[in-house]
């Protein structure tokens, strides 16, 4: 008997458990979610999300806390990639669970003590209300290192998450951008390993497979099979397409 009462409240506790760890995970907004709504200081002054950055692209990325080791490192990383962001109409916005008053202290020292001025806002969210919003606080107390991009009409587009040890890889979520922007532009996949020049993927309802030699030819596809064609897109092309003027 006593066995079995043990055993109901371990279903009730895991049933409970459950439902905690769902609405949990609903606080986050998933791929194709609209990005949600907020108002925040910043060490820019004060922000309105997503709309101060209508027609822009977003890199937004939050941080476990200022004048810490890895995250130092990436806010000069970011710096350092912010023009390259710029050029292609994305906008950079960090976020840590500090003050305002302790990200400007912080920003002074990086530019006194490494030569680096940062200039793209960093969010006060010192009660974490913007961090819950986007399912980036571990253990309620501490942001992971998480980065949405985020496209011009307010929706998420991909969302990475990183440990706290590990900093982020800097190339891959520009590259990243670059990939979803050519996606939209040109209609079509970028495959694994893609950059700016290499080879396409047509996506499977253009039926590039059906065409002629000839028409593959003119339009540059190469097909491998029915599910399986790519297409040459230059440098040129994307940077026409992508790149502000």
């Amino acid at each position: 008997m006593f066995k079995k009462i043990l055993l109901g409240a371990g279903a009730l506790a895991a049933a409970a458990f459950g439902i905690k760890a769902i609405k949990s995970m609903h606080k986050m907004p998933l791929i194709g979610d609209m990005a949600p709504y907020f108002t925040a200081n910043s060490t820019n002054g004060k922000i309105t999300f997503p709309c101060d950055y209508s027609g822009k692209w977003v890199v937004f990325f939050s941080h476990p806390g200022d004048f810490t080791p890895v995250c130092t490192s990436e806010l000069i990383a970011f710096s350092k990639y912010y023009d390259k962001f710029r050029e292609i109409n994305t906008e950079l916005l960090g976020l840590s669970v500090d003050n305002v008053i302790t990200h400007r202290s912080w920003l002074v020292s990086i530019s006194d003590k490494m030569g680096e001025q940062i200039t793209f806002p960093i969010i006060d969210d010192d009660k974490g209300e913007v961090a819950k919003k986007y399912g980036m606080l571990q253990n309620d107390t501490k942001t992971v290192r998480a980065v949405f991009v985020i496209c011009p009409k307010g929706k998420v587009r991909a969302i990475i998450y990183y440990p706290m040890s590990v900093g982020r890889n800097l190339d891959e979520i520009l590259r990243l951008v670059e990939a979803l922007q050519v996606s939209d532009g040109f209609d079509s996949a970028t495959p694994a390993n893609w950059n700016i020049g290499d080879d396409v993927l047509v996506a499977l309802d253009k039926k590039a497979y059906q065409m002629n030699e000839q028409e593959q030819k003119t339009a540059g596809i190469m097909c491998y099979d029915w599910y399986f064609c790519t297409q040459k897109l230059s440098r040129d092309e994307i940077e026409k397409k992508i790149k502000n003027k």
